[in-house]
């Protein structure tokens, strides 16, 4: 057992007492809902872009701007978070966090054109930035040891599941009501759970260190994070490097990073602690959990543009097929938190990536005319290896770490996660987009006059009414609809060997792994 283990819970080394009961209750579930809501909004416009656009008068591949401003202005903060707690203190930063999350809700919800939009998702996505990583760290320091398990699954649901969830509650909101309501709907969450927060911990704030500003550093993330985001979200609209302004971008990225890291480990104050990478099972764990969430976000992003753009199917139904994962990640994952302490988390990880391969191996197998029911059934299986995935490897990066370091991990493992998740957008959608168009070229080499297949099939057509030309316009449709089908099945097979590769690199972490953010050995 590690000495974090051995710990007294109501007699932690550093920091208040842990909470019990009420307060605890309380606290968790302000703190949830809070999480929920912030990780909501990066897939709840998704449905909306449509119904925003033609509200405000621009394109839909303008109305996307909702989304990627969004993701920009987060991205950027998530990797402050460490910096900010300890500048601030954890209490006051989160709450403000909350706060401004809150207030540019409803600025988004009333605003009346495309630009102020953007500025105010810009404002949002800023505020909001710290929230997801402080709620994490806030939890662990109010838990007594023994239940911090607990708390970590609770937080793993809430990340987890969000983003699921967020396509249909954002396609019921804008169908039955208006598209500012999927705003609105964060104001009275957020606003709750704020106050209910700050009146549990306002006297529980953490130590405040006045460290000077990393003038230096803070520039460099922002012109990298905000060009490499730039470029993620607008590189498949605009042919990627075959764009001089993509290519531009992925420069300035590079440049900026690599300079970020240089900077960053030589600095007397870094904004963002680089050092937490010498850690072994931190550097494991976030690498494990950022590539783990890019074959699991990829899944996530092709499934429901397959099905909407392939299958015929509403966003709504979509979204309903897409949901059945969260709901063995939610039973299954107070278990693994209750008894984290007596898994080998090594296993377990490697058993959900497991799952993960054989669920997309099963997904790469389906075809066009597969049942609701069919394509439901591994989205169910595969919910029990997130619970399997997500919490224990938390556990694994927080190993070792001070109760003062956990913000600054959290936040920077967050941050890798983020990008991960918008790489995975990226390289996945243009995948699929690419091998649709080398399987449709494919199948139509068959597609001739001197084939039985599609001479019988057209004279079919003609029967029906649908003679030449329309009747070659139904074939191509078909030909279309199968490459689509062939490509996502290609993008799944992916997923799974990327899930598989990973396995090894879990074991490289050291055990011991004590409680998260304790003084375990590493």
């Amino acid at each position: 057992m590690s000495d974090a283990t051995a710990l007294s819970d109501d007699a932690p080394a550093n920091g208040p007492k842990p909470l019990h009961g009420g307060p605890l209750v309380l606290l968790t579930i302000a703190v949830a809902f809070s999480t929920f809501m912030e990780i909501l909004d990066m897939t709840i416009v998704n449905v909306a872009v449509p119904h925003i656009a033609g509200s405000l008068g621009v394109s839909p591949s303008e109305g996307t701007w909702a989304i990627s401003s969004y993701a920009l202005a987060s991205a950027i903060m998530q990797p402050l978070t460490g910096w900010l707690a300890k500048r601030f203190g954890e209490v006051r930063t989160f709450c403000v966090s909350v706060g401004l999350f809150v207030v540019f809700s409803m600025l988004c919800g009333l605003a009346t054109s495309m630009p102020t939009l953007v500025i105010f998702r810009l404002l949002q996505g800023a505020g909001s930035g710290p929230m997801v990583a402080l709620s994490l760290s806030l939890l662990l320091s109010s838990y007594p040891k023994t239940k911090q398990g607990i708390a970590l699954a609770m937080w793993a649901m809430t990340v987890v599941v969000a983003p699921i969830f967020g396509p249909i509650l954002g396609g019921y909101l804008t169908d039955n009501f208006s598209w500012p309501w999927i705003f609105y709907i964060n104001v009275p969450v957020g606003a709750a759970a704020g106050v209910v927060t700050w009146s549990i911990l306002r006297h529980r704030e953490t130590k405040i260190t006045r460290a000077p500003i990393d003038t230096v550093g803070l520039a460099l993330l922002v012109i990298g994070v905000g060009s490499l985001q730039f470029m993620l979200d607008n590189g498949n609209d605009h042919d990627w490097f075959a764009s001089p302004m993509i290519l531009t971008l992925g420069l300035i990225a590079l440049v900026a990073l690599v300079f970020l890291v240089i900077w960053e480990l030589t600095a007397k104050h870094p904004v963002v602690d680089l050092s937490l990478f010498t850690r072994r099972n931190f550097a494991v764990g976030v690498t494990a959990l950022s590539l783990g969430m890019l074959a699991f976000f990829g899944i996530n992003v092709v499934f429901p543009l397959w099905l909407q753009t392939t299958l015929g199917y509403t966003a709504t139904w979509a979204g309903l097929a897409t949901a059945p994962v969260g709901i063995l990640a939610f039973l299954v994952s107070p278990f693994i938190g209750k008894n984290i302490q007596r898994l080998e988390l090594r296993a377990v990880v490697t058993f959900a990536f497991i799952v993960f391969a054989f669920t997309a191996f099963w997904f790469s197998e389906f075809n066009s005319g597969a049942s609701f029911a069919t394509l439901v059934l591994p989205r169910f299986i595969m919910g029990i290896a997130i619970a399997c995935f997500f919490i224990p490897l938390n556990q694994i990066f927080l190993s070792g770490l001070n109760p003062d370091q956990v913000a600054g991990a959290s936040g920077l493992a967050n941050f890798c996660r983020t990008l991960a998740s918008s790489v995975s957008t990226a390289v996945t959608v243009t995948l699929w987009q690419h091998r649709t168009e080398s399987h449709h070229a494919s199948l139509t080499e068959y597609v001739t006059h001197a084939s039985p297949a599609t001479t019988a099939f057209t004279q079919q057509l003609t029967s029906l009414g649908i003679p030449g030309k329309p009747g070659l316009a139904v074939v191509d449709q078909l030909v279309t609809r199968e490459a689509a089908t062939l490509a996502v099945n290609d993008v799944f097979w992916g997923c799974a060997l990327l899930f598989l590769s990973l396995i090894p690199i879990l074991w490289l972490a050291k055990p011991p792994f004590g409680n998260a953010g304790g003084a375990a050995a590493h």
